[in-house]
């Protein structure tokens, strides 16, 4: 399954159908949060779907703060990040996701995009795609039953 990762979008939402028109054909999009709103219109818009959890931005929203979703045989927890005070490093969201048997674990909130690998568990951050965002990027996952792999891309 192909996957389209985005986070913090903060309103931007053509900067969130660019990242779907440069990585498709993608089977579903992820969005981590700062954003909810603009998750909602990519879900009325596209012909996929589209899961999302809550940021610390998206104050009202009644999306999830936090999903764990199974793909492929593969479990990937979804979460903003601030909860987990990712801005401060990610021992904690690393332990949550060892706590809860997750395979990857898909977050925000910092801005910047990262892709680690501890033990068997991926962590990754898409960066964001929000308005004066000093870089912004998308990250594209293929997840199969022998593995999930990821790649992060640019937007002018």
């Amino acid at each position: 399954m192909k996957v389209l990762v985005i986070s913090d979008t903060h309103g931007n939402t053509n900067g969130a159908f660019k990242a779907h028109t440069l990585s498709e054909p993608v089977d579903i999009v992820i969005h981590l949060g700062d954003g909810c709103a603009d998750a909602i219109l990519l879900r009325e818009s596209l012909d996929i779907p589209v899961i999302n959890v809550a940021g610390n931005c998206d104050s009202g929203s009644i999306s999830p703060r936090e999903l764990m979703w199974e793909c492929e045989g593969k479990r990937i927890l979804l979460t903003h990040g601030d909860a987990y005070h990712v801005k401060s490093g990610l021992a904690r969201l690393r332990q949550r996701a060892e706590e809860i048997a997750a395979d990857a674990v898909l977050f925000g909130h910092t801005h910047q995009g990262m892709l680690e690998n501890h033990a068997s568990l991926l962590m990754l951050n898409p960066g964001a795609l929000s308005n004066g965002t000093h870089h912004r990027s998308y990250a594209v996952l293929n997840i199969t039953p022998d593995g999930i792999t990821s790649r992060h891309y640019d937007i002018d």
